[in-house]
């Protein structure tokens, strides 16, 4: 009898009534990856990605008929505080929507955030000045708290050694969403002037130019809004605990009660004593600010004039290179990702293609000189490679943050990193505007002269990045 109540004790308690408990037997008793799940999810996370990179090809024409920038060099400095605007709206909500999701589950803040893009992504397409562009950027990023959710969503949802390909459905999700995004606004944006046999300038989309691809993006989240509803909830909700024999119960009770137990001392626990945690979300902090810097300098950089150092590159032709871009990013993420992380860890993979990423980025100014097919193939494969390097970096980081923490503790520990990432980011286009302008109008220094220099600040900060993956600055959960 004894045994008999050793057994029931040690053996796994399903709650009927608990969508986290079926995930859990699902997992228990099925080691395949949940692919149906992992593409709702990385459908999801594209949604919330495009609007936060869509505008970045049209942003500097879209400035400039706001007529606030007294002369062309000041457009990037009124650019990153519109890019800017997300971030910030978005930093002082990540934490609240992360402990909601921890208290009323992962599904309802996904169908929140889907419904605030197509509501404030509308708004901004159809904004008549700066100030209403920088409004509906702020409230988007303000009431869009997916991305959180998500990570913590997807690591529950796949077993331990599944948790690389899962992070990659994220990151890959995100990337592609910063790759097709700026693709869509590229191609889209001023159809009446690109495509005039279609689009009048008296039309709708010929009074708001840069409508059409907010429109394309807000259509995508409405549809992902309705399909959100069918996504199976992950988060353990216990309202009852029935067993038949006597025996069972009193182990069933014996087993809550040291849950409970152990579920109070982590609550108990500050998330910002746990240093794996905060050391991981330091080193996203400084990597999230280089990505946004360097999202926003490439197509302000590749649409300005060549006397500034640019590439005289139209919207459109940023699109195309963003799009293959895209495509690259996926294929290695989805394939080579999980190999290279089981080969040399998350920590060490991070480190190596941050090291990589520096002679790379370096080279950008040098794209200059160039011009034609040999302009294309260089820019197409620097760009391709860059974004790889930089989307194995998350990736990895990802991994490390969602193992620091245990799942009731999960959705605030990401949304504390999306607080702190988004503050960094918010810096990133506005310091990327700023500096970029700055370069430009420094063409006869002695000392990295025009966009040399913008891409050396890029540098220094990925540098600093690196450093901070060394111990004891970035600690691993060994646990």
């Amino acid at each position: 009898m004894e045994n008999e109540r050793e057994v029931s004790l040690l053996k796994k308690v399903y709650y009927e009534d608990c969508p986290g408990c079926k995930i859990e037997k699902r997992k228990d008793s099925d080691d395949s990856i949940p692919w149906k799940t992992l593409a709702s999810i990385w459908i999801i996370v594209l949604c919330t990605a495009l609007p936060s990179s869509s505008l970045f090809p049209f942003l500097y024409f879209m400035i400039r008929d706001f007529h606030i920038a007294e002369q062309e060099g000041d457009v990037g400095y009124y650019a990153g505080f519109v890019g800017s605007a997300y971030m910030f709206g978005r930093a002082m909500t990540s934490v609240i929507w992360g402990k909601l999701a921890d208290r009323y589950g992962r599904k309802p803040i996904i169908i929140i955030g889907t419904i605030a893009v197509v509501i404030f992504n509308t708004m901004f397409g159809l904004s008549v000045n700066f100030w209403m562009a920088v409004l509906a950027r702020f409230l988007l990023g303000s009431l869009c708290g997916i991305l959180g959710p998500a990570k913590a969503y997807v690591s529950e949802v796949c077993r331990e050694d599944h948790q690389a390909v899962a992070m990659s459905m994220i990151t890959t999700a995100w990337g592609i969403g910063l790759i097709i995004g700026p693709a869509l606004g590229g191609l889209l944006s001023q159809p009446a002037e690109k495509y005039p046999q279609i689009f009048s300038q008296e039309s709708l989309f010929g009074r708001f130019p840069y409508f059409l691809p907010c429109l394309v993006t807000s259509v995508f989240a409405a549809v992902n809004t309705v399909g959100s509803f069918w996504l199976p909830e992950s988060l353990h909700m216990h309202k009852s605990k029935n067993l038949s024999r006597d025996d069972s119960y009193e182990a069933l009770e014996a087993a809550n009660e040291k849950e409970i137990e152990g579920q109070a001392d982590k609550s108990a626990k500050s998330l910002y004593r746990n240093w794996p945690l905060m050391s991981s979300i330091i080193v996203y902090c400084i990597f999230s600010l280089h990505d946004m810097a360097y999202t926003e300098v490439f197509s302000l950089w590749a649409v300005s004039p060549r006397k500034l150092g640019g590439l005289s590159f139209s919207s459109e032709d940023v699109g195309v290179i963003l799009s293959i871009t895209g495509f690259g990013m996926m294929v290695f993420q989805l394939i080579l990702y999980p190999y290279m992380n089981k080969l040399f860890g998350p920590v060490m993979f991070a480190r190596i293609c941050g090291a990589l990423s520096i002679p790379l980025l370096q080279s950008y100014p040098f794209l200059a000189l160039f011009s034609g097919l040999s302009l294309s193939i260089l820019l197409n494969s620097a760009s391709m490679i860059k974004n790889c390097l930089s989307i194995c970096i998350i990736t990895s980081i990802f991994i490390l943050q969602n193992q620091a923490v245990d799942q009731d503790q999960r959705g605030a520990a990401n949304g504390l990193s999306m607080t702190a990432m988004s503050l960094f980011k918010a810096i990133g286009p506005a310091s990327g505007g700023a500096l970029l302008s700055w370069s430009e109008k420094r063409q006869d220094a002695s000392f990295l002269p025009g966009t040399h220099m913008v891409f050396f600040l890029l540098n220094v900060v990925e540098l600093v990045g690196v450093v901070l993956t060394f111990k004891p600055l970035l600690v691993e959960r060994k646990d």
